[in-house]
Formats: structure tokens, sequence, C-alpha cells
């Protein structure tokens, strides 16, 4: 990823009447995790959504300069959304689901391919692969989710409650794949109310809309 960085300045969302948070700025360069805390409706999800350009903005800006390529792509294009709803189809199986995420997302440069198989590999379910996803466990299925964003690179992941219905193991098989991807030069932004272990993970927490406090962010805890 080189001299990459993603630069937030001054994001505002507006929900309705309500003026969700304002002035949220932050950089990471390739590497860095950020996780947004707070409680249930503090905004953690409107966040990511905003970032990934599923929201339209209120005020500020969304910024990725990517070294080896055009900087003027929103981050929705450098980047993976994971929300609580995992995006497969029920009635295809585990290997078309990923089938299709490969070849509708493609491969940004600078990340190293990864194959079906190795994907589904990665996340402990190569034996699954010819099984409707719509047959999987809760868990497996958030597995499988998470192997859609090793078969299409991307170097930012947002990352909404991304150990949700995961026992222990699990979630540390999903923390060994996000250090993974920060090692490699990646980023990741996650919103959560569980511990996670993300590197050495800045934190921002959340507490509610502007209209409703006065302070939208709360100092990260010592």
């Amino acid at each position: 990823m080189g001299d990459s960085y993603l630069e937030v300045d001054s994001l505002a969302v507006r929900r309705g009447n309500a003026l969700i948070f304002a002035d949220l700025s932050f950089v990471l360069k390739p590497g860095d995790s950020l996780i947004f805390s707070g409680r249930n409706g503090a905004g953690k999800s409107t966040a990511l959504r905003a970032l990934a350009g599923l929201l339209p903005l209120e005020g500020g800006k969304v910024s990725f300069v990517a070294s080896d390529e055009r900087d003027d792509l929103p981050l929705g294009a450098y980047s993976h959304f994971l929300g609580h709803h995992n995006a497969m189809k029920r009635e295809m199986t585990v290997r078309e689901n990923l089938g299709f995420w490969s070849a509708f997302m493609g491969n940004s440069s600078g990340g190293p391919p990864c194959s079906i198989d190795q994907a589904a590999d990665a996340v402990g379910l190569s034996d699954a692969m010819d099984i409707p996803y719509g047959y999987l466990s809760a868990g497996q299925k958030r597995r499988i989710a998470f192997a859609r964003l090793l078969v299409a690179y991307r170097p930012v992941w947002l990352l909404d409650e991304p150990t949700s219905s995961l026992d222990s193991a699990s979630k540390a098989l999903i923390a060994d794949l996000a250090n993974r991807h920060l090692s490699s030069g990646g980023m990741v932004i996650a919103a959560t109310h569980e511990p996670l272990a993300f590197g050495e993970s800045r934190e921002l927490r959340f507490s509610g809309p502007v209209d409703l406090a006065s302070d939208p962010f709360l100092p990260e805890a010592d």
C-alpha cells in the first residue's frame, strides 16, 4: 500500500431531524486499526455506513489516497463493508456465493490474490463449499461472510459488530484474519460492543446524537 492513507475530515451525518455526530476526523495509514465503541444507537453503525458511501453526509469529507492509483474515487471503491447482514444468498452454495463476490468485486491493486478455496480454508469451512448457505449455522455464516473479504482484495475493511454469533474459537480466528490484513498493509475500522484484538487499535467512543449530548465523542478510557 506504500504511501496510501485514509483521511476523514470534519464528518457530520444527520438522520431525520437528529444530527447523529459532527466533527469526526481521523487519519489511518497502512497497518492502522480504529475501534468505534459506545451504546446502542450512539452512531457507530451510522458512521461506518457513511464512510462506505451508503449514507449522505451532512458535512465533511472522506478521502482515500492511493499511492499507485487515482485518488478521486470514493472510499467505497477501496473498502469492504460487512454489516449485521452477511450479504449471501441462502439458496446458493458457499462456493457459488463466494464465486459471485469474487467476480462482482474483483481485486484492487496491491492485494495478494486469494482463491475461493483458499478463502474457505482460511475460515475453517473448506468442507462446506457445496452446501447451500442457508443450511449453515449462524456462526458458520458469519465466518463465510469474512471469506467474502478475502476473495476480492480491498485495503480498507469496515466491520459492524464483526464477531456477533461467534464462539471464542471463531472470534480468535477472525482476529487472526484481521491482524493478517493489517500486517500486509491493510486498514480496519470496526464498530463493536465486544473487545477486539485487532492490532494496536485506537478507540473512538460515540455517545449519541449531538442534539442530546454536548460532546458527541467521549474521551478514550484509560
